[in-house]
């Protein structure tokens, strides 16, 4: 039976009807399962596919989201996503540039208050306009699960550039930034855009995947350094075929159409080992594609645009880094 979008928002992410249409903005903070910190999804959003899912299983995943971290610093994670969907964020003053955040969490839930809703605030004031994509996860009875994240990213992106005149955006300046195991899907989207995942369902579909640019913070790249191991049993399941774990080791993916990345990783990062991050570096360097990293001595895992307050305090610098390459990007 077809979800109602409303219902999925309401039901889907834990939030009452009347706190999602009173939600004017991101942030909004909406008191729900004792939580009064838990933040509120944005009213306007769209659903990714006009029917069923690529794959979808007969029983489909039962939402069941949580607020984790210690008090005064609680952040909502996703689990259970029967429809994947993309959160709007307009700014007040608009320029023709746009970014699609792609949250992590291992591809066993969705970060996506620290790694998508946060994002939005810190840069819808520059007038950029964010998208954040609430992705279905890969263990959760979907068929090809491997397939699953890249084909709610690729059909992101070609719905973003379809409808770009609607969100007063240039299709050619809508870039990416992932985090973690979103950084993994950022960069399976960066280099496996034009891969056939899906078949086509409608003239949306014709629009090219390929961000402008891509940022990619603590990112999993490649199944040989071990601390992100989970992050692919997550995606590929427990017993790969070697094939299919090739098509997302993405270091081994970069070719000169890869567009220009931005790196974003701690050397003492304990959950994704940095190598993963040098690994990816090295091939674009060697495909010569333009690069920059920010590469911290401390900072550890999951420094979010605003999670940064215990960080090192060059990490915190990194989003106002972001923020002027991405202005190079558009000139």
């Amino acid at each position: 039976m077809p979800i109602d979008r409303r219902s999925l928002i309401g039901a889907g992410l834990g939030l009452s009807l009347a706190s999602v249409a009173g939600a004017q903005e991101w942030g909004t903070p909406t008191p729900a399962e004792g939580e009064p910190d838990r933040p509120a999804w944005p009213p306007e959003h769209f659903k990714l596919w006009p029917g069923k899912a690529p794959g979808t299983p007969a029983t489909l995943p039962t939402p069941h989201d949580t607020m984790n971290g210690p008090a005064g610093d609680r952040q909502l994670w996703l689990y259970g996503i029967p429809e994947p969907i993309v959160a709007v964020y307009r700014p007040p003053n608009p320029n023709d540039r746009a970014l699609l955040s792609i949250p992590g969490g291992g591809y066993g839930f969705v970060s996506v208050q620290n790694e998508g809703i946060e994002v939005a605030k810190t840069y819808v004031p520059e007038g950029i306009t964010v998208f954040v994509l609430a992705y279905r996860l890969p263990g959760e009875g979907w068929g090809t699960r491997w397939d699953v994240p890249l084909q709610d990213a690729q059909r992101a992106m070609r719905l973003i550039r379809a409808n770009a005149a609607k969100y007063g955006i240039d299709p050619a300046k809508l870039g990416i930034v992932g985090f973690s195991a979103g950084g993994h899907l950022a960069g399976s989207l960066a280099t496996c855009f034009a891969d056939k995942v899906y078949d086509a369902v409608d003239a949306a579909d014709r629009q090219s995947a390929r961000p402008a640019f891509a940022g990619l913070v603590y990112p999993v790249i490649d199944p040989a350094f071990g601390t992100s191991g989970a992050t692919f049993k997550n995606l590929l399941g427990p017993n790969p075929d070697p094939a299919i774990a090739a098509r997302y080791t993405i270091d081994k993916r970069v070719t000169a159409q890869t567009p220009a990345l931005f790196f974003v990783q701690a050397m003492d990062d304990g959950l994704v080992d940095p190598r993963n991050t040098l690994s990816m570096l090295a091939a674009c360097r060697a495909a010569k594609v333009p690069v920059e990293a920010h590469l911290f001595e401390k900072g550890g895992h999951g420094f979010g645009p605003m999670r940064m307050g215990s960080q090192a305090l060059t990490t915190r610098r990194w989003t106002e880094n972001f923020s002027d390459w991405m202005t190079m990007q558009a000139e």
